[in-house]
């Protein structure tokens, strides 16, 4: 990737960006609407074609830049046989039934990650609801509120048509390319995520788990038991168990060092709670007013932005409740935690 690869708003051009990794996996940056520019989708050969791995965001612009990446390679859409979705996040997920009406592949995720999707982007608009009322009860002020629904609603044409789905689940092992792949639980980011490892020649498709130079979102979602970042720094100490000399990350470029990143995720959460305990003990507030005082001008009208670091906020808060470290009371209807 170079400088001549976007625009002027520094947006992926729909061009083949794509490169060639130790066995011919070819990462393709899929161009995204949004802050992380782009998502990577991997293309795995073997024998029998191709194994796609997280086809996008269903956009124009995505679908441009597939046709400009599979041009560039060669390769047709009946040569992807398999289509396996890490999770089921909307940049992740979006053009899997696209992918799949081309090719009649069959799509590969665990059911709890299938589970969201539908509840996500099904019929009604339950879940929006439910995520509105938890930022309310949480402080955000209903100016703000106002804009969560149409943000989620405006998801369902990125991510239709919506694929058939066959389950696959932790434990099992996935035939990709020459090799077989162990499909590994990993929770926190989402729920149901599966990482890929091959122990043969140590690498890892890690989803959005582990992330080379960003910090993977943690987020509460209603309705979710559990307490998400305890699940997610498990999973992070799960993850080291495995050797890993390249990892394949859903966002920037593939690397190395994937225990030492691993280690470095786990230390940034310890201070990022210690942050925020500290900030209570010197004054009390609401989720919302403490999302505002970690991210700031970050996240300043920008709802998609927003949603992740509220979510993210109180998936800290409730984790440091869980910890006996702060509390939480209710004044006035909203819940207010304290050291």
């Amino acid at each position: 990737m170079s400088a001549d690869d976007y625009d002027r708003e520094g947006v992926l051009l729909n061009q083949a960006a794509t490169a060639v990794w130790p066995e011919g996996i070819i990462q393709v940056k899929v161009p995204l609407p949004f802050s992380l520019k782009w998502v990577n989708s991997y293309l795995v050969p073997g024998q029998q074609g191709y194994t796609l791995i997280d086809p996008g965001l269903h956009t124009p612009d995505a679908v441009l830049a597939w046709n400009a990446a599979l041009k560039a390679h060669e390769i047709a859409y009946e040569q992807i046989h398999t289509i396996m979705l890490t999770h089921q996040h909307p940049d992740h997920y979006g053009l899997a039934g696209w992918f799949q009406q081309r090719t009649a592949a069959p799509v590969l995720m665990s059911e709890q990650s299938h589970a969201y999707a539908v509840r996500l982007w099904g019929n009604d608009d339950s879940f929006s609801l439910e995520l509105t009322d938890l930022y309310a009860r949480h402080g955000m002020p209903a100016e703000v509120l106002n804009a969560i629904a149409p943000h989620l609603a405006a998801f369902r044409e990125r991510v239709s048509p919506q694929p058939e789905i066959t389950y696959i689940s932790a434990g099992d092992m996935l035939q990709m390319g020459n090799r077989s792949w162990l499909a590994i639980d990993a929770p926190g980011h989402a729920r149901g995520q599966l990482c890929l490892y091959d122990s043969a020649e140590r690498r890892m498709f890690c989803g959005d788990q582990v992330l080379p130079d960003i910090t993977p979102n943690v987020s509460v979602v209603p309705r979710e038991d559990g307490d998400p970042l305890q699940q997610f720094l498990d999973s992070l100490v799960h993850l080291r168990s495995y050797e890993v000399e390249l990892a394949f990350p859903g966002h920037r470029d593939p690397f190395t060092r994937f225990d030492d990143r691993a280690a470095e995720l786990l230390l940034h959460h310890e201070r990022r709670l210690a942050q925020i305990a500290s900030l209570l003990e010197a004054e009390p507030c609401s989720g919302y007013d403490l999302c505002q005082r970690l991210f700031g001008a970050r996240i300043s009208g920008n709802t998609h932005n927003l949603r992740f670091a509220m979510s993210e906020t109180l998936a800290h808060l409730f984790h440091l409740e869980n910890r006996g470290q702060i509390h939480s009371r209710t004044r006035n209807g909203m819940i207010i935690f304290t050291s």
